[in-house]
């Protein structure tokens, strides 16, 4: 492969075709199902779904004997499947989704979650980056290959459209879809985290999910707090107390043996490498309000924390009037979701059902305590590196960064790796992504890196085709 003339190829495109298509991507609502439960009327997932489409089937005319295709399951969110047919008999799944989260408050004056901006070399607004720059990079690296007539395995790219709620409809897709997909020895997923923009990240592991809505009921309706306080118990303080059997409020540890594991050692050996590397933007990337501190400014222990270790999080709450029109009242219930992250080899289901155990389980003051547990997602830990991959995640990154490629782990989860993990436990897996320090994924003033996510596109084309020489053998 001539790397000068893939980079070349990989900048065009980019700039005069792929970015202003995000632009327009960005401008599209299509929150996932979860956060938009009429997504079937708003129709702004089929509009991501026909924007993607456009621009991608017209692409593959390139290539021979590829084929794209809108999948639909009755009731289910849409999945896109491109098949390209190649010169090895093996196959590689590449993987994303373009569905987004609900859009968030704190945006800085002229930005927006569906107002696409780009400031030096970054695309603001939801949704680029996570993930749906992954269908263009998918495409624009089988057209490098193709332009080079350089062999490749048969590939299939998937981009669902129900990630941000939990790929519950994926396992159809994949089911459904089973003799398409095949038996791939090598999975590249776009949706994950880079400590840096400097080099080639690749994900070690994913955090799991657990979580749901607990609900505190005290009262009927609300009462005159002057009348009732002292006599009838608060909903938040029971609320609070029940928290406090999941998680120690001093330091944030989680309490319940079923949300905890041990660490690997060698995930522990990669963490001093990753913090050494990125030093104090572990914590300085984050925009800390007034004088707050982080937990730790140890970079290893900050690592395993985000990446190995179960946290909670209250991420919504119910029951609580805005300040301006909350009266002196008791009210009668309070409602928060909680969200925790699980290692990446916790059981979700059990860790789930510990979850139910220590809230529900004779609430103080006799309270009705109700704990709707919605969320189950088992995280991932990847398999050892081939040494034939381990060597093209190198050489990749010096070709298209100018520096070699860095492993950890990631806090977040993707449902869809750990289900293909079960699915292929002997496939190759390169799992990485463009979210990086700033990138703001799920919050305010979100942004796409243009340049690191040209350069992953020149990477994904490398790996393809150093995949396709080892299958040859």
């Amino acid at each position: 492969m001539d790397v000068s003339a893939l980079t070349d190829f990989l900048d065009e495109i980019w700039s005069r075709e792929i970015v202003p298509e995000l632009v327009d991507y960005i401008a599209i609502p299509a929150k996932s199902p979860h956060f938009d439960p009429d997504w079937q009327t708003t129709g702004h997932i089929d509009r991501a779904v026909e924007h993607m489409v456009h621009w991608a089937k017209a692409k593959l005319e390139e290539i021979p004997g590829a084929t794209l295709e809108v999948v639909r399951l009755g009731g289910r969110t849409p999945v896109i499947l491109i098949e390209a047919p190649g010169e090895i008999d093996d196959t590689v799944l590449l993987y994303g989704h373009l569905d987004k989260q609900p859009e968030m408050t704190g945006w800085s004056e002229g930005l927006g979650p569906w107002t696409p901006v780009i400031r030096n070399e970054r695309l603001y607004g939801r949704g680029g980056a996570d993930d749906g720059y992954a269908i263009y990079a998918s495409t624009a690296a089988l057209l490098a290959l193709q332009r080079q007539n350089v062999r490749r395995a048969h590939c299939v790219v998937l981009i669902e459209a129900c990630e941000e709620s939990g790929s519950y409809d994926l396992p159809f897709y994949v089911d459904h879809l089973a003799d398409r997909i095949g038996s791939p020895s090598l999975v590249i997923c776009l949706d994950s985290g880079c400590g840096n923009y400097d080099q080639l990240w690749v994900t070690t592991s994913l955090r799991g999910l657990a979580g749901g809505l607990l609900t505190v009921e005290v009262l009927e309706e609300g009462v005159h707090s002057g009348d009732a306080s002292g006599v009838a118990p608060d909903s938040f303080r029971i609320a609070r107390a029940l928290l406090s059997r999941i998680e120690d409020e001093a330091s944030g540890e989680i309490r319940l043996d079923a949300l905890r594991v041990q660490v690997p050692a060698e995930r522990i050996d990669q963490a001093k490498v990753a913090a050494a590397a990125l030093g104090e933007e572990l914590w300085r990337k984050f925009p800390f309000a007034g004088g707050t501190r982080p937990l730790t400014t140890d970079g290893v222990e900050l690592v395993l924390n985000r990446t190995w270790r179960p946290q909670l999080a209250v991420v919504g709450a119910e029951g609580l009037p805005p300040p301006q029109s909350a009266g002196n009242v008791l009210r009668p219930r309070t409602t928060l979701k909680l969200s925790v992250r699980l290692p990446p080899t916790a059981d979700a289901g059990a860790a789930q059902q510990a979850l139910t155990a220590a809230l529900t389980t004779d609430p103080p003051q006799g309270a009705e305590v109700r704990f709707d547990g919605n969320q189950a997602s088992s995280g991932w830990n990847a398999p050892p590196l081939a040494p034939w991959l381990e060597q093209s995640l190198q050489r990749a990154s010096q070709a298209a960064f100018g520096r070699e490629a860095a492993l950890m782990g990631e806090g977040g989860t993707i449902p869809f790796i750990g289900m293909l993990g079960e699915k292929f436990p002997h496939s190759q897996f390169v799992i990485t992504g463009v979210l990086g320090p700033h990138s703001n994924a799920h919050g305010p003033n979100e942004f796409l890196h243009i340049p690191t996510a040209r350069n992953l596109t020149a990477c994904a084309a490398m790996i393809l085709a150093d995949h396709a020489q080892q299958a040859a053998r």
